[in-house]
């Protein structure tokens, strides 16, 4: 015997819901005697991995904030004046706090059930009339991923909009940010369009351009009119696209004054931190009769069943699900919490204090800029927003930058230093001397600033106003917008009310503890394009993270970059292309998708410029064996990959995995893994092993990343050592690769990384298996508790499911006319949120718990769709109404059953209290349930008059 020196507290059990009493419970319910034993008999032999991950001992909470800590002081605290789209804000603290750092927010689910999402959709309302605004364009979308892939969005818009097929040229200034140019380059390739890179003063139009790229502000600084360039670009059919600084257009032109028809860029600098590249909203705004083009989802304006307003998705948002290989876009995950985070400094702030912030950062620039030229330098340009190039001063002055421990940026013998909202005056005085290249100061950066008006004094200025509507008018103290954020926050439905037991969405705990790293400074203040040497804590997770998801998946390498898990999709079939191009297979274009797959990946393999070809399932829901023997050998010649989520998306460990690979391999193809269920494997198989050669991994889901309303988001791939020379590069890297890059920034929304590294290091290798046993134990559970209510569609071989399952309610639509939008709604009287709806079988709904909620959560759960089986009963039985049923009528508001005209068919509290524990915690439907249609026929993205609502 010895005293036991580790910790009294691991971190598997904060975050392994059930209890052991309570394992032990569940696992008599379903008839097996211990974990392993379930495993046995759900996870196919063949499969299984043995033994241990290689991977680090569990960490205690104590121990791992230490290490942070440590890894935090190793990256070197620099001031950067870099700019290239990224700049060093003030984040309020009023909302850090109540956002950011608020799991009512954090752990929200994409707002697919709008009742009870009308506090987050009236925050992304917030951003997009934000967006149009400052933009003066017509719509706006809730956010894409960064300003480069937003970029590449609106080529592709503008290219499916263009109904000559010999017009696949695209033009993109030179002046545009380099991180820009290359991902639009990467994305154009693998469709065949040419892109052509210039002067755009210079540039003659030819008739096979189809639209254009301009960058405003220029990269350089350059505050340029674009009117005559637009009008030159609509005179061949061609379309332009501008990326904005959205700062800037507090006191710049709007670019719908020059003829723009989108406009795109990033909201970092409305109080998201740098972190080293993200997470941070990207936007798009476009012409309103580009509304069906519009990639990822807009928050349309529409009415509940009553008339009164509410808040919900457009349609275009589903219809990327429903058109799979013929979708606009495979963007499923956006930037929600990051959007939500802009839209609130928008609110904060308002018109005049955004224009406060643009007039101060435009005045430091023009203090600095006379400083120079005093210092006898020569900048580039006179007309100019926040950043100045300076001509043949990198030699003076590197060393004497780097002293000061300041970034700036060198192109050649130039330099360019971006000013920001954090710049203060003595950063200004340091600059300076910097440039004084040792000789003593005669002046201070305040002897510069006398004499000059205040406010902006460049070409071009606004003449429109922005932000008018009440709601950024009202908030500008600290109190009225705590109170506000709290209203909206009341107004959805959270982890902190009730599991959210959506298949394949995985809404587990995201732990506070590993949030906490992420307001640190020596991570959140980090520039992505700063020096690599002043990242090594970075470096060193970077590092840990990519070897710790190769050991959990059997795989070689892995790459960071991709920001979401769609663009993992597309990064890894990117990956699939280059390696059978450096093999001269250039005409491997065919990409197999089984029917039940998500549906970004027949949308993703077509953005990678492949033909997808559909597989059947069979009545087991397993890739029909026959179907693609005979379709991968039809296509023997040209099969490039197939794409295979596994479990399947059925929610089964299909036995036949590994044949399905090898058939695959035998005719020269390549195996895609979609990772979304990855959580049912973690510790207990490894997709490498059993036959996958690129996998992506949602860190969203599986490994804790909060949700945050729909993002952010991470996708890393993992590959097997011969797609490794194909994983995504960056040109501001200098281990550049055969593919380019699919994110802004080299390492994506590298400030979240550190949730998962956090994640792997406390749940250690014995932790991380047990999770995913657990996740299986409770969906077992769920779905053992509800025979004889609701049939489970399907099961594995020995009758047990994976992580997920579907149960279906299809038998209720002739009679008694109930559908799963019905069992959705009513759900929300309990306090739940719907499982995932009417996929990937109509007519039923997909139920995944986690291994985060415990055995009571589970009851309670379990209790509400009995019970609600009983409400279909009483229909069939005659004893309610078909039409007005608490089913059919769900959700039910406050204002319903508080209102003296009350007229339902059945008792207010049996509308709005089923269960006792709604007595305890009653959580309200924010409205009640939305007319879809009235929203389809009119699209209004932007904040109507206040007394609408």
């Amino acid at each position: 015997m010895a005293i036991d020196l580790g910790t009294t507290d691991p971190f598997v059990d904060r975050h392994v819901g059930p209890s052991p009493p309570e394992i032990r419970a569940m696992l008599d319910t379903l008839g097996v005697t211990s974990l392993e034993q379930l495993i046995e008999r759900t996870v196919p032999a063949g499969i299984r991995h043995r033994g241990n991950l290689d991977l680090p001992d569990a960490m205690s909470e104590p121990a791992l904030l230490a290490r942070l800590r440590a890894l935090e002081a190793t990256n070197q605290r620099y001031r950067s004046f870099i700019g290239m789209g990224y700049h060093s804000t003030n984040t309020p603290r009023a909302i850090e706090r109540a956002i950011l750092e608020n799991p009512n927010w954090y752990t929200q689910y994409t707002p697919y059930q709008p009742e009870i999402s009308q506090g987050r959709l009236e925050a992304l309302l917030n951003f997009q009339t934000m967006v149009i605004d400052l933009t003066g364009m017509e719509i706006a979308n809730a956010s894409l991923l960064d300003e480069s892939t937003a970029a590449a969005e609106a080529m592709m818009m503008f290219f499916r909009l263009t109904p000559r097929k010999d017009k696949t040229a695209f033009f993109v200034a030179e002046t545009c940010h380099p991180q820009t140019i290359a991902v639009v380059q990467a994305r154009a390739h693998p469709i065949g369009i040419r892109i052509v890179i210039g002067d755009h003063a210079t540039f003659t139009f030819t008739d096979d351009i189809f639209g254009a790229l301009v960058q405003y502000p220029c990269t350089d600084g350059a505050v340029l009119d674009y009117t005559a360039f637009c009008r030159r670009a609509h005179a061949v059919l061609a379309r332009v696209a501008m990326a904005a600084d959205l700062l800037s257009l507090a006191v710049l032109e709007a670019p719908a004054a020059f003829g723009a028809d989108a406009v795109v860029g990033t909201t970092q600098r409305f109080g998201l931190p740098l972190g080293n590249g993200g997470p941070h909203a990207g936007y798009f705004a476009t012409r309103s009769r580009f509304r069906r083009q519009v990639p990822g989802r807009i928050i349309g304006v529409a009415v509940d069943q009553d008339g009164m307003p509410a808040l919900r998705m457009a349609l275009q948002m589903r219809e990327q699900h429903i058109k799979r290989a013929r979708a606009t876009s495979n963007i499923c995950t956006a930037q929600v919490l990051p959007a939500i985070l802009a839209s609130a400094y928008a609110v904060y702030h308002g018109p005049e204090g955004l224009r406060r912030i643009a007039e101060r950062v435009h005045g430091l620039a023009r203090v600095l800029a006379a400083g120079l030229e005093r210092l006898g330098y020569r900048l580039r340009h006179d007309a100019f927003f926040d950043t100045l190039t300076v001509d043949d001063a990198a030699r003076a002055v590197r060393t004497a930058a780097e002293r000061a421990r300041i970034n700036l940026r060198y192109t050649g013998p130039h330099v360019g230093i971006a000013l920001d909202e954090a710049t203060s005056e003595a950063e200004l005085d340091q600059l300076l001397a910097v440039f004084a290249e040792g000789e003593a100061l005669t002046f201070c950066a305040r002897d510069m600033a006398l004499g000059l008006e205040p406010g902006y004094a460049g070409p071009l200025r606004r003449s429109t106003p922005f932000l008018q509507h009440p709601v950024f008018n009202r908030c500008h103290s600290e109190t009225q917008l705590m109170r506000y954020m709290h209203r909206l926050a009341s107004r959805d439905l959270s982890l902190t009310t009730s599991m959210i037991p959506l298949g394949s969405c995985t809404m587990k705990l995201n732990a506070a503890v590993q949030l906490t790293p992420l307001a640190w400074a020596g991570f959140s203040d980090v520039h992505p394009y700063a020096p690599l040497n002043q990242a090594t804590g970075y470096r060193q997770i970077f590092d840990d993270l990519k070897t710790w998801l190769a050991a959990i998946t059997g795989f070689d390498a892995v790459s960071l970059q991709p920001n979401a898990g769609a663009s993992g999709e597309y990064a890894g079939l990117c990956a699939i292309r280059a390696y059978h191009h450096s093999r001269g297979e250039i005409w491997r274009d065919v990409c197999l998708v089984p029917d039940s797959a998500h549906g970004t990946n027949p949308a993703s393999a077509v953005m990678a410029g492949m033909r997808v070809i559909v597989i059947r399932t069979d009545a087991q829901g397993n890739v029909d064996p026959d179907h693609l023997r005979s379709e991968a050998k039809m296509h023997a010649d040209r099969l490039a990959a197939i794409m295979l989520t596994y479990p399947s998306t059925f929610g089964v460990f299909e036995e036949g995995i590994t044949e399905v690979c090898e058939v695959v391999h035998r005719y020269g193809g390549q195996v895609y893994l979609d990772g979304a269920n990855m959580n049912a494997q973690v510790g207990l198989c490894r997709p490498g092993d059993y036959g996958a050669d690129v996998c992506h991994l949602n860190l969203h889901k599986t490994f804790a990343i909060p949700h945050g309303g729909g993002g952010p988001g991470m996708g890393p791939i993992c590959v097997r050592a011969h797609l490794a020379p194909f994983l995504p590069g960056h040109p501001l890297e200098t281990d550049a690769n055969a593919v380019g890059p699919v994110s802004a920034a080299p390492c994506g929304s590298a400030l979240i990384l550190l949730i998962s590294w956090a994640y792997i290091a406390l749940l250690g290798p014995q932790g991380l298996r047990r999770a995913s046993q657990v996740a299986i134990l409770n969906a077992n559970y769920v779905a053992k508790r509800l025979e004889g209510y609701l049939p489970v569609l399907y099961r594995g071989r020995d009758g047990f499911v994976a992580h997920e399952f579907i149960l279906d309610l299809r038998a209720f639509r002739q009679s008694p006319g109930i559908q799963e939008v019905d069992v959705a709604k009513r759900l929300m009287d309990y306090g739940f949120h719907a499982p995932t709806m009417s996929w990937p079988v109509v007519g039923t709904i997909m139920v995944e718990p986690t291994e985060s909620e415990s055995k009571e959560e589970l009851d309670r759960f379990c209790a509400a769709l009995i019970a609600i089986r009983q409400e279909i009963q009483d229909i069939e039985d005659g004893e309610a109404d078909p039409r007005m049923n608490v089913l059919k009528q769900a959700p039910h508001t406050a204002r319903l059953v508080l209102d003296q005209d009350y007229n339902l068919p059945y008792p207010r509290l049996k509308a709005a209290f089923p269960a006792d524990w709604c007595y305890r915690h009653k959580f309200w439907p924010a409205v009640r349930r939305l007319n879809d249609a009235y929203g389809d026929r009119k699209l209004v993205c932007s904040c109507p008059p206040l007394d609408s609502y």
